[in-house]
């Protein structure tokens, strides 16, 4: 739930924005045509992207590129509280502020990611506290300050601690990069999201997605899924020490005898059987 919500406009969008919100919450975010610094004042969640997943907990920011997000904002120890700061960043504006020219140091080699992690930075946290002293004072908030910040916040970025990662990013910042269904599946078949995450991810309804994968892969996505995951676990029980439950969890099953239960219908054994059986003396 939504629990307060401010935002500043520029040129008629919005630009930052200040959520808090109450867990439990899904926060999905389509962002085709903008990509966005987003910081965590409070909370902590894994954002998922088509081709990756990121872990970010108090204090921390990400600089997300155009795409597909979403987070599943849950109760985290004592508290069920986030407060996210969201700055927006549209190519037509930066092209504006920039009298078209995109500044030299952002055009560099590609990196094929989504997200990027901007490392904790006293000039990062700065920056955030000026931001939250304007929204406490929005009447001192004007166009030409709105502007001085979008540049002080690019230049802040590419300053800090992981500034290679970040140019890299920015270079292609307004160039998403489509991703097969085979790739995106590639990357989440060991998380816990459900086919219709995928789906979202692919920029697919879920019955788009079904009929391509089908197409595709000549089985459905939730038998791929767990056939792969069922190899990994036959190979985990070969080669590992970590036991049967860790190698359930690992592999991303529910329960331990969901585990199990799969693991014999596909091998016509437990998983314990077929671990003796391959070396009956090394993990007694």
């Amino acid at each position: 739930m939504v629990l307060a919500h401010q935002k500043f406009d520029f040129n008629g969008k919005c630009l930052i924005e200040k959520v808090v919100i109450q867990a439990p919450f899904r926060f999905a975010a389509n962002f085709q045509d903008e990509a966005c610094f987003i910081y965590f004042a409070e909370g902590k969640t894994t954002i998922n992207s088509a081709s990756e997943q990121t872990t970010i907990t108090q204090r921390e920011s990400v600089l997300l590129k155009c795409g597909s997000y979403f987070a599943d904002l849950l109760k985290y120890s004592d508290a069920d509280r986030f407060e996210i700061l969201v700055f927006h960043l549209y190519p037509d504006i930066l092209r504006s502020i920039y009298n078209d020219e995109i500044p030299a140091f952002l055009k560099t080699s590609l990196k094929n990611t989504f997200i990027q992690k901007v490392a904790t930075d006293m000039m990062v946290q700065k920056f955030v506290e000026s931001l939250y002293f304007y929204l406490d004072h929005p009447s001192l908030v004007s166009n030409d300050l709105l502007e001085l910040k979008i540049k002080e916040l690019i230049l802040l970025l590419v300053q800090s601690k992981n500034a290679a990662s970040i140019v890299s990013l920015f270079a292609e910042l307004f160039t998403p990069r489509i991703l097969s269904i085979k790739e995106i599946i590639g990357a989440h078949l060991f998380s816990d999201l459900t086919i219709s995450d995928l789906a979202d991810l692919s920029n697919l309804s879920l019955s788009t997605f079904n009929r391509t994968f089908k197409t595709m892969f000549g089985d459905t996505p939730a038998n791929y899924i767990k056939t792969k995951r069922l190899e990994r676990a036959h190979e985990l029980l070969s080669i590992s020490s970590l036991t049967v439950s860790e190698i359930a969890f690992q592999t991303c099953f529910p329960t331990l005898a969901h585990f199990s239960r799969s693991f014999k219908e596909r091998y016509q054994c437990s998983p314990s059987a077929y671990r003796l059986s391959i070396a009956p003396d090394a993990f007694k």
